[in-house]
């Protein structure tokens, strides 16, 4: 059995140990100790990394009672090492899975619901809860959680007898064999759990409950502790004071200031609409197609524009008309359309020798292809020729 000091101290950083056996394990090597500061893997909360003299530890596992370290060298068996947790790592993992132990007890005791899945990874930390919650009783949960931490509550970590436990109310998502470790926060959660937590409420910093989705009939959560909120509130307070530089509004109107540039954009958008109209309307006048095959580029035509502007022409008269916006070093978006005739065909052999993509019906066909405008033109008109 390995000790585990992460249990007796959750703040110890380094610690030296005993080197019991080192053995090759895929690109690396698997190393026990006889104690060990490194939490594996568990609980929902990811392995431990850091060192054991220069060799990097990238992970750990427990497998009856015997914690394995995953290490990227060897180490003499026998020997004593030095070892050392990555305790900025460790300290945000505390966080996280300390606040988590807050919002879950307060949601249990509110609604009755239970945590169903927790997720904690090295940029995220999810909680599964299975029943609905809306965004107003999320926000209500937060308030009280932060609670619990600007309390500066001691964290109470207990062995209970088996007879203990059949008179504890606690929580735990699985059936637990063994001596059960139950982690409480003082009139706010009593939980199963494995992991190493802060000693106190007030080193959790912060919780912030940043989005909520639906998730099999319940709700998943998305938290951030601690360092973390921290730096989303940097980075949100960064994109908040650039938007609102180049909106010339205060920080705290920035919000508004994008509606009205939003509602902007919506009016700008209409005019732009109306005036392409007109456009295509000037151009298919300016363009005879009295019972002719017309083939137009435009590098203008943006969106619908080269749909309308055959379809302009069409009524004008053409007999078959083709209209490809773009350029020849970008690629051409065409669109072909006939009231008479089947397109498909030259469709498809315009895909074949230009290297295009596209489809329809047999009055109309559009897509994308490459090439030079004589040589599609040509190939265009070539075709018409024999219809």
């Amino acid at each position: 059995m390995t000790r585990k000091l992460f249990y007796e101290d959750s703040h110890m950083q380094e610690f030296e140990a005993e080197v019991l056996s080192c053995e090759p394990s895929g690109d690396g090597y698997e190393i026990i100790l006889n104690e060990t500061a490194f939490f594996p893997e568990g609980g929902g909360q990811y392995a431990d990394t850091g060192w054991l003299g220069t060799v990097r530890v990238t992970d750990a596992h427990e497998k009856g009672g015997i914690v394995r370290h995953m290490a990227d060298g060897p180490l003499e068996p026998g020997t004593r090492v030095e070892g050392r947790i990555d305790w900025a790592e460790r300290f945000e993992k505390m966080q996280q899975h300390s606040g988590e132990h807050i919002i879950s007890g307060l949601v249990h005791r509110k609604f009755g619901y239970d945590n169903v899945g927790f997720h904690l990874g090295s940029g995220y930390c999810t909680i599964d809860f299975n029943g609905p919650i809306t965004k107003e009783e999320l926000k209500e949960i937060e308030e009280l959680a932060n609670e619990a931490v600007f309390r500066d509550l001691d964290l109470e970590v207990a062995y209970p007898s088996k007879e203990e436990l059949k008179n504890m109310d606690y929580r735990s998502k699985i059936e637990i064999e063994g001596q059960v470790r139950i982690v409480t926060v003082p009139g706010y959660d009593v939980c199963a759990c494995c992991a190493p937590h802060v000693d106190r409420t007030g080193e959790i910093g912060l919780i912030k409950l940043t989005d909520m989705v639906n998730y099999k009939g319940g709700e998943r959560i998305n938290m951030l502790c601690g360092i973390r909120a921290l730096k989303d509130y940097q980075q949100k307070e960064s994109n908040v004071k650039a938007v609102s530089a180049l909106l010339c509004a205060k920080e705290d109107e920035a919000a508004v200031a994008v509606c009205h540039l939003k509602e902007e954009h919506i009016q700008q958008k209409g005019k732009l609409a109306s005036l392409q109209q007109k456009l295509i309307a000037y151009k298919a006048a300016e363009i005879g197609a009295d019972g002719g095959r017309v083939v137009v580029f435009d590098s203008e035509l943006a969106g619908s524009g080269p749909r309308e502007l055959m379809n302009l022409l069409l009524d004008k008269g053409a007999h078959v008309c083709a209209v490809l916006a773009g350029t020849g070093g970008d690629g051409y978006r065409y669109v072909i359309g006939s009231r008479t005739e089947d397109v498909r065909p030259l469709c498809k052999e315009l895909n074949g020798r230009f290297f295009g993509r596209g489809g329809g019906k047999k009055e109309m066909v559009q897509g994308s292809l490459s090439g030079e405008e004589e040589e599609i033109r040509s190939l265009i008109e070539s075709w018409q020729a024999v219809l």
